[in-house]
Formats: C-alpha cells, sequence, structure tokens
C-alpha cells in the first residue's frame, strides 16, 4: 500500500509542495480551496485522459465551491502547438477568467507544458495545478516549471518559465497506462540515476521486473525519489543557468531524433532512452567516461524495455537538428555526459568530434 508524500520545491515565494498519495485524484477540489483560488477553474485535458477522469475532477472542484471550465484537446505530442495554447486562450476570455481563476493540467507532459504556458501568458500569469497522469510527467515534466511548445525545427522552442502554485499526483492513475507510455516513462526514472545517484541507480537495476509490473511499492518510492532529485536541482538553479541543464542528460539528441521523425516515429521517453545510451557512448568516445558506464546503461535500458540504437538517420540530418536545441550556446550544441553512473558534466560537443563518433558507431555496429 502506497503512503503518502510530500516533496518542497523550495524556490522562495514560488515554493510549492508536490504530494504523492493513492486516491488524491478525487481531492483536487480540497486542494484548491486550500491554495486560496478564486471561483472558477479550468481543467484542460486531451480526450483520452477525460474519458477517464474529466468526471470525477469535475465534481470533486464543484463539490468545493469553484466553478468548473473543461477544456478538451486532442491527444498527442502533434497537439503541443501555439494552435493548441490559443484554444486555451479562447476559453479563458469566452469564460471570463480573472487573475485568480486558475487552471488544472490533468495530463501527461503535453498537457502540462500547454497548460502551463497558457497560464503564463494569460494576463500576464495566472495560477495553475498540475495533476499528471503518466509516469513521465509525475517524475518529471510536472515539476519545475518549464512549459511551453513545439516548433517544427525543434522541440520545446516556445515557452515560459511558470511554476504552479502544487503538483498533485495519484499513482493509481499509472495503472491505466498503456504499457508503452508505461515502459517509455521509465527513461526519465533512469535519467535521475545516471545523473545524480548511483544508489537510485543499483535501486532501478535490482527493481526492473518489479517496476514493469507496476508493484505499488517500488512505484511509490521511485516517484518520490524522482521527485527529490528534480526539486533539489531545480531549487539550485531555476531557470537553467547551469546546473539544472544536467536534466537534459539524453534529450540533446532525444530531441533531435523526435524532431527528424516529425513527433510520431518515437515515443518522448523511447527517444530520451536512445539519446542516454547514444550520449554516453559518444562520451567514452571522447574520453569522458569508460565503456563499463555505457554498458550498465544499456543493460538497464534494455532490461526496461527500452530502445537504445540509433535510428536509420545521416549525420548531417542529426547534427542539422542538434542546431535547433535550446541548449545550443554562442552557435555551440552543448550536451551532458556521464563521467560515471551519477556524476555527469555539460560541454560542448565540436562537429568533427562527433562526426568522428558517428562513423565509427556505424563501424562498430557493422552498419
Amino acid at each position: 500500500m502506497l503512503g503518502k508524500y510530500e516533496v518542497r520545491v523550495s524556490l522562495a515565494e514560488r515554493s510549492y509542495d508536490i504530494l504523492i498519495a493513492r486516491g488524491s485524484l478525487q481531492e483536487i477540489g480540497s486542494v484548491l480551496g486550500r491554495l486560496g483560488l478564486s471561483n472558477t477553474v479550468g481543467i484542460v485535458t486531451d480526450r483520452h485522459v477525460a474519458e477517464r477522469y474529466l468526471t470525477r475532477i469535475v465534481r470533486s472542484v464543484k463539490a468545493a465551491g469553484f466553478r468548473a471550465v473543461p477544456i478538451i484537446l486532442p491527444a498527442g505530442e502533434r497537439s503541443k502547438t501555439l494552435r493548441s495554447v490559443s484554444k486555451i486562450l479562447d476559453e479563458l476570455i469566452a469564460a471570463k477568467f480573472e487573475r485568480r481563476s486558475a487552471l488544472i493540467a490533468l495530463g501527461g507532459g503535453v498537457i502540462g507544458d500547454l497548460t502551463g504556458f497558457a497560464a503564463a501568458i494569460y494576463l500576464r500569469g495566472i495560477p495553475f495545478v498540475q495533476v499528471p497522469t503518466t509516469l513521465v510527467a509525475q517524475v518529471d515534466s510536472s515539476v519545475g516549471g518549464k512549459t511551453g511548445v513545439d516548433h517544427p525545427l525543434g522541440k520545446n522552442l516556445i515557452g515560459a518559465f511558470h511554476q504552479p502554485l502544487a503538483v498533485l499526483i495519484d499513482p493509481d492513475t499509472l495503472t491505466t497506462l498503456p504499457k508503452r507510455e508505461w515502459v517509455a516513462g521509465l527513461a526519465e526514472v533512469i535519467k535521475y540515476g545516471m545523473i545524480a545517484d548511483e544508489a537510485f541507480f543499483a535501486y532501478l537495476e535490482k527493481h526492473t521486473e518489479a517496476l514493469l509490473r507496476r508493484e505499488s511499492g517500488p512505484v511509490a518510492q521511485v516517484i518520490k525519489r524522482s521527485c527529490e532529485i528534480k526539486a533539489k536541482v531545480v531549487a539550485e538553479d531555476e531557470r537553467e543557468s547551469d546546473r539544472r541543464r544536467i536534466l537534459n542528460y539524453g534529450h540533446t539528441i532525444g530531441h533531435a531524433l523526435e524532431a527528424l521523425g516529425g513527433y510520431r516515429s518515437l515515443l518522448h521517453g523511447e527517444a530520451v532512452a536512445i539519446g542516454m545510451v547514444q550520449e554516453a557512448d559518444l562520451a567514452r568516445h571522447l574520453g569522458i567516461c569508460s565503456q563499463e558506464v555505457v554498458d550498465r546503461l544499456r543493460g538497464l535500458v534494455r532490461a526496461a524495455g527500452l530502445p537504445d540504437a540509433m535510428p536509420k538517420v545521416s549525420f548531417n540530418a542529426l547534427w542539422q537538428a542538434l542546431q535547433h536545441d535550446k541548449k545550443v550556446a554562442h552557435g555551440e550544441v552543448y550536451g551532458v555526459w556521464p563521467e560515471q553512473v551519477g556524476r555527469v558534466r555539460i560541454a560542448p560537443l565540436a562537429r568533427d568530434a562527433c562526426r568522428r563518433w558517428f562513423v565509427g558507431r556505424g563501424a562498430r555496429s557493422g552498419r
């Protein structure tokens, strides 16, 4: 039986709590009441999540004395556009939302990013609460205040930092996730072990099968520890000027692969899994880490059922996609490179070095 956990994100006047408890979804109305919001709440979700959870959320919100305004969007990464944000804003204007009105982001990372961005720009900023329903969102995207949308040339190029008032995590929502989405979410969990906690990485190695079975105890520990690591990193560097960039491990190549696939061929977590392994191999090529680090990471990624091999893509296409990454600075691509399990460094990547690795990688794999 999963207990109740609270993780604090310490950001001075923007601090907030992450609440983790089974069955907490139906308590959202009382949570909103304690946050001191006004009487109008927009519930932004997608069609798939709405079928399962919207009714009980609306019921809870109304029982707490709020007016509920559901806003339902198409599901999937391809909805993460300015057009979707415009739809949300149209609904808020039509419903006469005020500065103390609030939004609830009910869904996965796409819904969280869209809702947070709309909240950041409507009336120059209104409150919102994250209610993530996928593993990726619960352990990663719902925490830290990054919001935004994709551009055809790159992921998350348009957005704003806007911290939520609270994050409410109900692990019961994970039981209905399709297997592919559950497995994809494990990539972000593995990332935390790689960047900050070797003991957590070892825990994942030991409990991989239990996590694939979604056993409540290991799932609870994974969510809690992931949130603790992210909360600490965000508290140290809210706006990604330095330390927070370690959270992008696996995302440099991962985001490029998503963009090259038109956000259709790979789920975000699948792209991150490939990115982590390939970036570790690139770090080995650069002399930053040992082959043992690469092998250990690849072993856990494969045990979790995640992909690790680079899809068929040319070097020029990959390098061009990397140029549109938001981590590019002064024309240089910056990556996060593992030194060992539990420790990474941030450093620029030269084109020639990347090309030599890319060519050698193809030779090693027999392609």
